[in-house]
C-alpha cells in the first residue's frame, strides 16, 4: 500500500513538472515585450570595441566599457553608454581624424541623434582644434554638432568660451554664440 501511494505522489509531480515545462514556451517577441516592460535592456556588452567600416575601409572605431541595447522598445529604441564612450573618426588617408569622448552617451535609433554628456572633449587631429562642453548633441545624419551649453574651443591662435556652438563634426565651419575670448581677426 506505502509503494502504491508513493508511485500516485510521484505520478502527481511528473505530471506538473511535465506541464510546467510545456507552458514555458515563449517567442522572441514575448521576451523582448516582458524585457521593455521592465524596462531592462535585450542586450548588454562589457568593454566594447566596434569597429565600422565602408567599403571595406574602416570609417570610424568606438570604445566604451558598458554598453546596453534597447532596441526593443517600440516607440523610441535607443543604445546608451553609460560609463562612457570614445569615437575615433578615420580620414579617407586611414589616419585618425577626429575624436569624441564623453562620461555618458546615448544614441536614439530612428532620428541618429546622439546626446553625449559629462566631460565631453572633441579633437580635430587634423585642424588642431579642440572642443570642451558638459553636453553635446550629434545629429549623424546631417554630420553636426551643437550645444547650448556652456564650451570652450581652443584653435592654434585662439581660445573662446561661450554659450552655445554649432558646427560641422569635424568642428570646422562653426557658428559661436555669446562668447567671451581674446580674438584675433584679419584686418584689410
Amino acid at each position: 500500500m506505502k509503494s502504491y501511494v508513493t508511485n500516485i505522489y510521484n505520478s502527481i509531480a511528473t505530471i506538473f513538472l511535465v506541464a510546467m515545462l510545456f507552458s514555458c514556451v515563449n517567442s522572441k517577441k514575448e521576451v523582448r515585450d516582458f524585457l521593455a516592460d521592465k524596462n531592462m535592456p535585450v542586450g548588454t556588452a562589457k568593454n566594447i570595441y566596434h569597429i565600422k567600416k565602408d567599403s571595406g575601409k574602416i570609417t570610424s572605431k568606438t570604445k566604451a566599457p558598458i554598453f546596453h541595447d534597447f532596441s526593443n522598445r517600440k516607440q523610441h529604441p535607443y543604445t546608451e553608454f553609460p560609463k562612457g564612450i570614445e569615437i575615433i573618426s578615420i580620414d579617407k588617408s586611414e589616419k585618425d581624424s577626429t575624436s569624441i569622448t564623453g562620461n555618458y552617451a546615448i544614441t536614439y535609433n530612428k532620428t541618429a541623434i546622439s546626446e553625449i554628456k559629462g566631460n565631453v572633449v572633441i579633437l580635430n587631429y587634423n585642424e588642431n582644434t579642440k572642443l570642451e562642453t558638459n553636453q553635446l548633441f550629434w545629429d549623424q545624419k546631417e554630420h553636426y554638432f551643437f550645444t547650448e551649453d556652456g564650451f570652450r574651443l581652443t584653435t592654434l591662435q585662439d581660445t573662446i568660451n561661450g554659450f552655445g556652438f554649432e558646427s560641422k563634426e569635424n568642428l570646422t565651419k562653426w557658428i559661436a554664440k555669446d562668447i567671451t575670448g581674446n580674438l584675433q581677426a584679419n584686418q584689410k
